[in-house]
């Protein structure tokens, strides 16, 4: 049996073009992936940012979905920095219950305390023929004035978020129809209460995350994509942690990557032109710029300190022709142990997004 892949869509927006065409894009990329036979499309959240539109899981979750028949849609991940869990619960109670059996509910830790030391990645190396760079620390980026303003905005004035272990636990729960209220009183979350939904984790680190999700018997998802150089460290500190539950039996890892895919390995790696200047703009602190085309990528201020900032995401792309990139993908599944490979693709023009898809299936496939 083939391997899954999934698709994880930010819902990009591309230079030139506009919020309401990038969301039609994502409906469109939905329809091509449920075709082209990908298990599960993915919704990421993302907010202030110029370049990308996707801004709210459960409103695109339900769209996708209705605009698809088959395919899983969930979130890859609700931010529970800023939610509640009753929130969360209802929301998804009511996407389960249009769309019965085909929504997964993706937490994510962020913007929210930690409750665990991350430990260090080990330097830049190269595993079974996966690069794994040197660890990427957020520091600098959380204290841009921009996601200050984000926080500012997110949340209630004065509120705080409670720990991530406890977050996740008050979801399922909800779900399950157990929780009480600090006072002992019984509640009930209407949608949303033995909903069908399937409750994952998302992380990029060995630390909150991968425990949180090994300690309840959660399937996991370890972003590559985000953080290539811990993501050995999130795998292994999931499986070491993981305790059998009712969701799982055993461990089920499913492992991020961004991949461009063209007819050749030339052309694939004029499309993905844009990725550095696009991170860069991420990780400076600035927001996601619209994806730039190849000429405005060339046209981006681009010293080599801004090249040193972003070298793990560019250096970690699967960029190339199907082979190529099919390849790659074989190795990162082999050295991680995924049971299940998550992509995402950003190019500036919508079509070469969908045939870099279509492409990868067909690979894959055969």
């Amino acid at each position: 049996m083939t391997l899954p892949l999934s698709v994880l869509d930010l819902v990009p927006i591309s230079a030139g073009s506009t919020p309401a065409e990038a969301l039609r894009n994502t409906l469109d990329l939905a329809r091509h992936a449920e075709r082209a036979g990908y298990r599960r499309f993915w919704l990421a959240e993302h907010h202030l940012n110029p370049g990308v539109a996707g801004a709210s899981p459960p409103l695109l979750i339900g769209a996708v979905a209705q605009a698809t028949a088959t395919i899983r849609v969930g979130s890859g991940a609700v931010q529970t920095g800023h939610r509640t869990p009753l929130s969360v619960v209802e929301e998804f109670g009511i996407l389960d219950a249009l769309h019965p059996g085909r929504i997964d509910l993706g937490l994510g830790r962020s913007g929210g305390p930690r409750i665990r030391r991350e430990p260090p990645a080990a330097g830049r190396r190269v595993v079974g023929g996966v690069l794994i760079p040197e660890g990427y620390s957020p520091a600098g980026l959380l204290r841009s004035p921009r996601i200050r303003a984000q926080l500012e905005l997110l949340r209630q004035p004065e509120a705080t978020t409670p720990a991530y272990d406890r977050i996740v636990d008050d979801v399922l729960g909800l779900i399950a129809g157990d929780h009480k209220s600090g006072e002992g009183v019984e509640v009930h979350a209407m949608p949303g209460e033995g909903a069908a939904v399937e409750p994952w984790v998302l992380g990029s680190s060995g630390g909150d995350s991968a425990v949180v999700a090994a300690e309840r018997g959660l399937p996991f998802a370890a972003n590559y994509h985000v953080s290539p150089g811990t993501v050995l460290d999130a795998v292994a500190a999931y499986r070491a942690a993981f305790r059998p539950s009712a969701q799982r039996a055993k461990p089920y890892v499913m492992v991020s990557a961004d991949v461009v895919v063209g007819p050749d390995d030339a052309t694939a790696r004029e499309l993905a032109a844009g990725y550095g200047p696009w991170v860069h703009s991420i990780r400076s602190g600035a927001g996601a710029i619209p994806f730039p085309d190849a000429a405005g990528a060339a046209e981006y201020p681009w010293p080599q300190e801004a090249q040193e900032l972003v070298a793990d995401r560019v250096d970690t792309q699967f960029v190339g022709s199907p082979a190529t990139v099919v390849g790659r993908l074989k190795d990162l599944q082999r050295v991680t142990g995924a049971d299940e490979l998550l992509v995402t693709t950003i190019t500036h023009r919508h079509s070469d997004r969908v045939a870099s898809q279509t492409l990868l299936a067909r690979e894959w496939a055969a």
